[in-house]
């Protein structure tokens, strides 16, 4: 299925003039990865503090952040790849940071008033066994399957960091939203899970 993943080349190649640059400054792909993780854990907790606080307009912060974020989650992977930083370390450092920065920017919304705490605790579970089962289902690479990818859940947080910010009272309607992301959260899951399987070549033939 078809998800915002699908722009990442033409994008990647909108950043391969500042990779370069980043390159011949001696700037690495792993350091770029533990920057982005630890930028996104104090936003993170500042968002937390905010929610809590009903100063609900600092989430005018996480668009822009979560952009940036796909930039620079793009900038490390070339980095790596096209210049020789690829390593195992990178590899595990690039899966437990995107891990740990969705958490820290999506569970401030279970601080939100007027909605479920445990429904937006749920996505973010929910999202991290979606990255789990990208990496595990395959021996062929990562899967990127849909419908709520990582990119898309970036572009749905956005607009609800968008609409808080810009003074939207969060209700009903945001746990509507934040129920639809499970549910697509749970069909990634399982497409893949199941398209992984039939992928590699090692899977038994039924």
């Amino acid at each position: 299925m078809t998800t915002l993943y699908s722009l990442k080349p033409r994008f990647q190649a909108l950043l391969r003039p500042a990779v370069r640059h980043l390159h011949a400054g001696g700037v690495t792909a792993n350091q770029v990865t533990v920057a982005t993780a630890a930028a996104s854990l104090l936003l993170g907790a500042g968002l937390a503090l905010a929610a809590a606080g009903g100063a609900l307009g600092w989430f005018l912060l996480l668009p822009g952040w979560l952009l940036l974020r796909m930039a620079l989650n793009a900038i490390d992977g070339l980095l790596a790849r096209e210049f020789g930083q690829a390593s195992r370390l990178g590899a595990c450092l690039n899966e437990l940071a995107d891990l740990l920065a969705d958490a820290a920017l999506y569970l401030p919304f279970a601080l939100l008033p007027g909605i479920p705490g445990a429904l937006a605790v749920l996505v973010v579970v929910l999202a991290n066994v979606a990255e789990m089962a990208a990496v595990l289902a395959t021996g062929n690479g990562r899967r990127n399957d849909g419908p709520m990818g990582k990119s898309d859940r970036a572009l749905v947080f956005g607009v609800l960091g968008l609409l808080l910010g810009c003074g939207v009272t969060p209700g009903p309607w945001l746990a509507w939203v934040l129920a639809i992301v499970a549910v697509l959260l749970v069909l990634t899951v399982g497409n893949r899970v199941r398209h992984g399987i039939a992928a590699d070549p090692r899977s038994p033939q039924q």
